[in-house]
């Protein structure tokens, strides 16, 4: 039997917010076995390949020396495709922009080996977009042209008619020319073009560390020497420039700049990781907890069948909801039209409700907890002598259930998933921490603070101690005091629109109080 025939998948990664990638680029990253990744390539699309795919680093960032040569990456490719793997060369930007996608692809072909190119969307335009730098604009260039900087501008053999490009295009758009800026600006000027011509450089475009420095084209190299910036950056030069001030809108999002953990189980997080990113944050998760289903199959099969029996069922989590749908679609026993009440604890929580076809009848007007919920049911229907049903997680609290009873209510408590740590190595999250690669850590639970507590060492905590930490409602801000990481934001609404909004608050608070 022959082996598998493997191929090789050029992606697209985009130029740094990790949400710019295409869909067909997730696609293939989703299916790899082997991702073999570049610096530039977003940090987060690492974590949509497979749990078990190889992850291989052969990148550099701006003038560093490369992890290898050009000529061993591409062997390195060859190699594995033969090997019957599926390959993703996943490239900051477009593979085909100053990317040598085209050199890989070419090693592709010369050794008979499959390969795909999934364009990304180029710095070359993104970055500016960013910095609110449009390349064309009918009011000040109808042109535009795009540069490779790496290269030494004033070498003998340089190919590159700067000059010619400085009279021709109306924009011109300089890619990895930062080491270079002072040689390629002197060019430019002998091109013809005014000193006082416009003129940006714009590092780490599209994500929570850009930076802009803006000044008249002579005086670029010095005002980005002075502020300190470096690669990765792309450098614009046009009267395009003029419309930054009215334009950037991505540097007035209320939450740019914030490096924020997401510490929610990884197929929950994306709710939280868009609305952040949405905001201007960079947001990454690094899951604290994994959803394990409670073993009871007898016991959720009877609830289940004797569901017509409860007057409400109570649902206080969205894994609740879900770990209920999956055990009644096992066995066969369907949700939608059955006789008890539904209230849910939040929004949240009712969406997946609905998603598994229960009609919601009540969610509380305000708070979004245990407390929240009993106002709800109370409002909704007498307590006493009635039979509730609450799905939830092995281990957890009794509030609930002890309010009910208390006033008369009979509680069926059916355990039906547990919380348990998903992440085993705690190097990388330390490292992160002592690195300053976060400067806001977000909360959705209890478990999840306990897990992320157990996980750090002296420096560590000392580093998430100078992170504002937030949580998703008031019971997450009482296990976080518990392990020392007193809140510093607690949600109003219990969803990610509310932990957005609070985060918002908090950061504006802070400009005008440093």
């Amino acid at each position: 039997m022959s082996a598998p025939r493997g191929k090789v998948v050029l992606v697209g990664a985009g130029p740094g917010a990790p949400d710019l990638v295409t869909l067909r680029g997730l696609a293939a990253l989703r299916e790899a076995d082997v991702v073999v990744y570049d610096s530039l390539a977003p940090a987060e699309l690492l974590d949509e390949a497979p749990p078990g795919a190889e992850r291989i680093d052969v990148g550099r960032r701006g003038h560093d020396a490369p992890t290898r040569s050009q000529g061993d990456i591409a062997q390195l490719l060859v190699d594995r495709a033969k090997a019957g793997q599926r390959v993703v060369r996943l490239k900051g930007g477009d593979p085909y922009v100053f990317g040598r996608g085209g050199e890989e692809g070419s090693a592709c072909a010369a050794a008979g080996v499959p390969f795909e190119v999934v364009p990304g969307v180029s710095s070359a335009f993104a970055v500016p977009a960013f910095a609110g730098i449009p390349l064309t604009d009918r009011r000040h260039a109808a042109s535009f042209a795009v540069v490779t900087g790496h290269k030494d501008p004033s070498a003998p053999r340089e190919r590159l008619d700067l000059e010619g490009l400085a009279r021709a295009a109306d924009t011109l758009v300089i890619l990895m020319g930062m080491r270079n800026l002072e040689s390629l600006v002197a060019r430019v000027l002998a091109g013809g073009r005014d000193p006082r011509t416009p003129a940006a450089a714009v590092m780490d475009g599209a994500t929570a560390r850009q930076r802009t420095v803006e000044a008249p084209l002579e005086e670029l190299p010095r005002r980005v020497r002075e502020a300190g910036l470096g690669a990765p950056a792309v450098v614009v030069v046009g009267d395009v420039v003029r419309l930054r001030p009215e334009l950037a809108w991505f540097e007035r999002l209320p939450l740019f700049g914030a490096r924020v953990l997401v510490t929610r189980p990884r197929e929950q997080a994306g709710p939280w990781l868009a609305a952040l990113r949405a905001a201007g944050a960079e947001a990454r998760a690094v899951p604290m907890i994994r959803i394990e289903p409670v073993a009871d199959d007898a016991a959720a099969a009877r609830a289940l069948r004797e569901l017509d029996r409860y007057d409400a069922v109570l649902l206080g989590s969205a894994n609740a909801v879900r770990e209920l749908a999956r055990r009644a679609q096992a066995l066969g026993v369907p949700l939608e039209g059955r006789r008890p009440a539904v209230l849910c604890v939040g929004p949240a929580t009712a969406r997946a409700a609905r998603e598994a076809g229960l009609r919601v009848d009540a969610v509380p007007g305000e708070r979004f907890d245990a407390d929240g919920l009993f106002e709800a049911v109370r409002a909704a229907l007498p307590i006493a002598g009635r039979r509730f049903l609450l799905p939830r997680a092995a281990g957890g609290r009794e509030r609930l259930a002890e309010r009910l009873r208390e006033a008369g209510g009979e509680v069926h408590a059916l355990d039906l998933y547990r919380s348990a740590p998903a992440c085993a190595e705690p190097s990388p999250l330390r490292a992160a921490l002592a690195a300053g690669e976060f400067d806001t850590l977000t909360f959705a639970s209890p478990s999840a603070v306990r897990g992320f507590a157990a996980l750090l060492d002296e420096e560590a905590r000392g580093a998430a101690r100078r992170c504002t930490v937030a949580a998703i409602g008031p019971v997450t801000a009482e296990a976080l005091a518990e392990v020392g990481l007193p809140a510093d934001v607690v949600a109003e609404r219990a969803d990610a629109a509310g932990l957005v909004e609070a985060l918002a608050a908090h950061r504006a608070g802070a400009r005008r109080d440093p």
